[in-house]
């Protein structure tokens, strides 16, 4: 661990935590100061609540936009990208027999989403076959519009694969589906904080992204932006107050996604917070922050592969602040062992190695890759510990 950076951290100190990208980890100031908002509200609940909390999630929603390049008022908050998706797909008001697009890189909770939402609509699910390892951007790009006929009207795209690591060239998938009448979904899960963005350029139809990934904001911190044209559509899964609100002081998106029942809404409220407290430790804030990881991610890569004896699996440009390597395959008698560890190898490391870092099965059991990411606790040295270990295990 980057001991002087990584004591904001409330991470174990015995442990070498390789593993942001699943759920990230919020620094303790940043806690402080959720924990700080939760004793205000218990103090007086209706007043935090019913008067407070609009003009509060008003601002929270401002510095998120402007961070992320998007008008504060295409901008809503949802506890995770997951419900992002799943927001914008049972909104979708697609007629049977229409196309739904998507990658066998994404996430596996939004790939079962898209695949229920389709059921129900009596759509289809295609699915581009986009290879891994690879050598350019552009067999993305290709094996994403190979799959693309006259029914397609959604597709659904990561920004970075959460399995790969991979960050998609998605400026110019969003372009060229645009191009022949397909408004994408963007699961931007692994986005803000890893990669600059730039939302209102972009000009997907959706983008969600989360706050407490590579923002390093509390747990239950995500958004979902919505292109002007398309918001009438989109309502949130929890239909509240908002569905028959006579209001008309601000816009119905805002009304409907600004109150879907009792929850805790300090989380949303920290990610301005997050941002700040981020950005101060880097001398350049955060284009330093996310140079500095992705460097540290390459970095990382070289080592694993070298002591892997391997290629790098897909060029630099594709990657972010995560990288995946493929191991050697697991032995026929090593079987998936339930919820979360799908090899074996992941315990091993961590109970004798302490290591905590995902080995993820692609395409299928055996053949697996190794996920590392890199935040700013991170260091070199856990990189030669984890190709130490895999030297030893992999034997």
């Amino acid at each position: 661990m980057d001991v002087e950076l990584g004591k904001h951290w409330p991470l174990d100190p015995k442990i070498a935590f390789l593993n942001h990208g699943s759920f990230g980890s919020c620094p303790l100031p940043v806690l402080a100061f959720q924990q700080a908002l939760r004793d205000r509200m218990e103090r007086q609940p209706v007043q935090f609540l019913v008067r407070e909390l609009e003009p509060m999630l008003d601002q929270a929603r401002a510095a998120l936009a402007q961070f992320t390049g998007a008008r504060a008022e295409d901008l809503v908050f949802v506890p995770n990208a997951t419900s992002g998706v799943n927001t914008v797909l049972r909104s979708l008001p697609l007629a049977p027999g229409s196309e739904w697009l998507v990658t066998d890189h994404e996430y596996n909770a939004c790939r079962n989403a898209l695949e229920f939402a389709a059921a129900r609509a009596g759509a289809k699910v295609v699915v581009a076959r986009v290879p891994f390892p690879f050598e350019s951007a552009g067999q993305i790009v290709e094996a994403v519009l190979e799959r693309v006929t006259p029914r397609t009207r959604l597709a659904l795209m990561d920004h970075v694969t959460s399995p790969t690591g991979v960050a998609l060239p998605i400026e110019r998938l969003v372009r060229e589906l645009a191009a022949r009448g397909v408004d994408t979904l963007v699961d931007g899960a692994h986005g803000p904080g890893m990669v600059p963005l730039n939302l209102e350029a972009l000009g997907a139809a959706y983008y969600t992204g989360n706050c407490h990934k590579w923002l390093c904001g509390p747990k239950t911190a995500a958004f979902l932006r919505v292109r002007p044209d398309c918001q009438q559509y989109i309502h949130p899964l929890s239909i509240s107050h908002g569905f028959n609100s006579p209001r008309t002081d601000r816009p119905r998106f805002l009304v409907e996604f600004g109150w879907t029942g009792t929850l805790d809404p300090t989380a949303c409220l920290s990610a301005p917070e997050a941002l700040r407290f981020m950005a101060q430790l880097a001398p350049g804030g955060w284009p330093e922050i996310m140079a500095r990881n992705r460097a540290l991610a390459l970095e990382g890569r070289r080592i694993l592969c070298q002591a892997l004896e391997i290629a790098a699996p897909c060029p630099e440009e594709c990657v972010g602040s995560m990288a995946a390597v493929p191991l050697p395959d697991a032995r026929q008698d090593h079987r998936p062992a339930p919820p979360l560890y799908m090899d074996p190898l992941q315990d091993q490391l961590l109970a004798r190695h302490g290591i905590e870092v995902p080995v993820i099965p692609w395409p299928g059991f055996p053949k697996r890759l190794l996920r590392i990411s890199a935040q700013l606790y991170n260091s070199r040295q856990q990189w030669e510990l984890l190709a130490g270990a895999l030297r030893e295990e992999l034997r």
